[in-house]
C-alpha cells in the first residue's frame, strides 16, 4: 500500500520532469522567441505565461526561464509580472488531466506504448527529435504514475478515513494547507502534490474541504523553488521571485476565503443527490482562485511593479554578475544573457582604450581587473551550461562565438594593464592619424550595439544589413590601423637611424602605435563574434578567418 502510492508519486514526478526537460530542450528557441516577442502588452504575456506553463505542466520551469529572461534583459521586470502570473494559472491544468483524464479514464493501456515510443525516440534519435521523445514518455509516465497513486489511494481508503484528518475548522483547514505546503517542499511539485490531493479525495481518504486545503498549501509551497533560485541572485531575478511567491500567496488567500462558500454551493445545488461532488470541482477550485487573482493583479500589474522596485532597489552589478544558475535551464537564453554581458564590457573596455589615448575622456565605472573577473565569472558560467545544444546545420556555435570574444576581450585587458599614457607630442603627426581611425572605430563600434544589432532578433533582416554593415566599417578601420602601424614602423626606424628622433621616443611612438592596433583589431574581433553568436541563423562565423591580425597577417581567429 505504501510502496504502492510512493511508487506512485514517484512516477508521477518523473514524468513531469521528462516532460519539463524534453519540451524546454525541444523548444528553447521557440520558447525564447514566444518570451521575447509576445510580453510586451500585459493580457499577451499572462497568455503566454498560461500556454508555456500548460505545455510544459511546470509552473517552476515557466517562472526560473523567465527569471533568466528578465536577467538577460530579453524582457522587463514589468512585463514579467504578466507571464508569472500567467504561469500560475496555468499550473492549474494538472488538476483537469488528473481528475478528467486520469480518473476517468483507463489510460494506463495507452500510457505504456507512450513511454516505449518516447524512449526508442530517446535513444535512436538525435537533436530537439531526441527531446521530444524524452516530452512523450514522460507523458506516458503522468498516466502510469495517476493509475499506481489510485490503487495506492484505494488500499489507503480502507484503513484512513477523512475523520483521521483534522476537522474543518479555522485550525484545522490552516493545518491541512500546511500539510499541503509541506508535501510541495518534499516534492518540489505542486502537481505532484495535487495530484495526490484529487486522488485521495477520489478514493475516499479525504473529504472535499480537505482535499481543498492542500490545494491552497501546494499552491504557496510551489514558490519555495522560486525563492530558492533568487539567494544570492540579480536584482531582477530576485524582484520576479519576490512577484512569484506574492501573487501565489494572495491567490491562495482568496482561495482559503472563498473555500467555506464553494463547500457549501457544491452541497446545496443538489441537496437530492446523495453521491459527494466529482474530483472535477477540486479541478474547478484550483483554476477558480488563480483567475480571481489574475483578475485583481494584473490591471494593477504598474503599482505592482512599483512597490516591487521600492522593496528591492537596483545596485550597480559587475556586467556578469547577474549570471546565475537560473540562467541555466533555458540554455538559449543563458548564451544571450553571456553576450548581453560581454557587449557590456566591451563598452566598458572601449571607455578605458578612450581615456588612455586621450585623457580628457573620462575613465570607465569598472577598472579593467574588474571586467577582468567579469570574464573570469564567464567562463565558470559558460562551463557549468550544457556541453551539446542543438544547433542548426552550418548555423553559429553561440558557445564557440562566445568563448572567442571572451578571449578577444581578455586581450585588450591584458593591453590595458601594460599602457597607462599616451604620448604628448609626435610632430609627424602619425599618432593623431592612428588616434582619429580608432575613435572613428569606437564610434562604428558604438552605432552597433545602440541600434540593437548586437543585442535583439527583432527586424532581424534590417538588424543583420545593419550589423553587416557596421562590422565591415570596423574590420577596414582596423586594417587600416595595421597599415599605419607597419608603414609608421619603418619611418620611425628610419628616422632613429638618421638621428632626427630619440630611440626613447622612438620606441614611445612605436608602442602608442601598436597598442593601438591590437586594441582596435581585438575589438573588432570581439564585435564580430558577439555579433554571430546573436543571430543563430548566420553561417558559421569560424569558417572564416580574418585577413590580419595586430603583430601578423595570418591570424586565424
Amino acid at each position: 500500500m505504501i510502496g504502492q502510492l510512493l511508487g506512485g508519486i514517484g512516477l508521477f514526478l518523473l514524468g513531469i520532469l521528462l516532460l519539463t526537460d524534453g519540451l524546454r530542450t525541444a523548444a528553447g528557441q521557440t520558447l525564447k522567441r514566444i518570451l521575447s516577442q509576445f510580453t510586451e502588452r500585459k493580457t499577451s504575456a499572462f497568455l503566454s505565461g498560461l500556454t508555456i506553463t500548460a505545455m510544459v505542466q511546470s509552473s517552476s520551469a515557466t517562472t526560473l526561464a523567465t527569471i533568466g529572461f528578465v536577467s538577460a534583459g530579453l524582457i522587463t521586470f514589468s512585463q514579467s509580472i504578466g507571464v508569472i502570473i500567467g504561469s500560475s494559472v496555468g499550473t492549474t491544468t494538472t488538476g483537469w488531466i488528473v481528475s478528467l483524464l486520469g480518473l476517468k479514464l483507463s489510460l494506463f493501456t495507452i500510457a505504456m506504448p507512450l513511454v516505449g515510443i518516447g524512449a526508442l525516440m530517446r535513444l535512436m534519435l538525435k537533436g530537439r527529435i531526441a527531446s521530444v521523445g524524452f516530452a512523450i514518455a514522460g507523458f506516458g509516465l503522468i498516466f502510469i504514475g495517476i493509475d499506481t497513486l489510485q490503487h495506492g489511494m484505494n488500499s489507503l481508503a480502507a484503513h484512513v478515513q477523512p475523520e483521521a484528518f483534522p476537522e474543518p475548522s479555522l485550525t484545522g483547514r490552516l493545518i491541512l494547507v500546511g500539510i499541503g505546503i509541506a508535501l510541495t517542499v518534499i516534492m518540489q511539485a505542486s502537481s505532484a502534490a495535487v495530484a495526490t490531493a484529487i486522488t485521495a479525495y477520489h478514493s475516499g481518504t479525504l473529504d472535499i474541504a480537505q482535499a481543498l486545503s492542500i490545494v491552497i498549501g501546494a499552491s504557496i509551497g510551489t514558490t519555495l523553488t522560486a525563492g530558492i533560485a533568487a539567494i544570492g541572485a540579480s536584482t531582477s531575478a530576485r524582484r520576479t521571485a519576490l512577484v512569484h511567491i506574492l501573487f501565489n500567496s494572495f491567490s491562495a488567500a482568496i482561495g482559503f476565503a472563498l473555500m467555506p462558500l464553494y463547500v457549501w454551493l457544491l452541497t446545496h445545488l443538489d441537496p437530492e443527490s446523495n453521491s459527494a461532488p466529482g474530483a472535477w470541482s477540486i479541478a474547478v477550485f484550483h483554476t477558480l482562485f488563480h483567475i480571481v487573482g489574475a483578475g485583481i493583479a494584473l490591471p494593477g500589474a504598474e503599482a505592482f511593479s512599483r512597490i516591487i522596485t521600492r522593496l528591492i532597489p537596483e545596485r550597480k552589478p559587475a556586467p556578469t554578475s547577474h549570471l546565475d544558475d537560473s540562467l541555466a535551464q533555458v540554455p538559449e537564453v543563458a548564451f544571450e544573457a553571456l553576450r548581453r554581458a560581454l557587449v557590456e564590457c566591451t563598452l566598458i573596455l572601449t571607455a578605458w582604450i578612450k581615456h588612455r589615448s586621450d585623457s580628457r575622456h573620462p575613465e570607465a565605472a569598472l577598472s579593467p581587473e574588474a571586467v577582468h573577473d567579469s570574464l573570469e565569472h564567464g567562463y565558470a558560467f559558460l562551463s557549468r551550461l550544457p556541453a551539446t545544444v542543438p544547433i542548426k546545420p552550418g548555423a553559429t556555435n553561440p558557445r564557440l562565438s562566445l568563448i572567442h570574444a571572451m578571449d578577444h576581450l581578455d586581450q585588450i585587458v591584458g593591453v590595458l594593464k601594460t599602457v597607462h599614457s599616451y604620448p604628448e607630442s609626435d610632430p609627424s603627426g602619425r599618432l593623431d592619424q592612428a588616434r582619429e581611425k580608432l575613435f572613428a572605430l569606437f564610434t562604428e563600434l558604438e552605432r552597433l550595439v545602440s541600434s540593437h544589432s548586437l543585442k535583439t532578433d527583432e527586424n532581424a533582416e534590417a538588424q543583420r544589413s545593419d550589423s553587416t554593415e557596421a562590422l565591415a566599417q570596423i574590420e577596414q578601420l582596423s586594417q587600416t590601423l595595421a597599415a599605419l602601424r607597419r608603414t609608421g614602423r619603418h619611418a620611425l626606424l628610419r628616422e632613429t637611424a638618421e638621428a632626427a628622433l630619440s630611440p626613447a621616443k622612438a620606441d614611445e611612438l612605436l608602442e602608442a602605435v601598436r597598442w593601438m592596433d591590437t586594441a582596435a583589431y581585438h575589438l573588432w574581433r570581439a564585435a564580430y563574434h558577439l555579433a554571430h553568436a546573436a543571430d543563430p541563423a548566420e553561417q558559421d562565423p569560424h569558417k572564416h578567418a580574418p585577413a590580419h591580425g595586430p603583430e601578423c597577417a595570418t591570424a586565424k581567429d
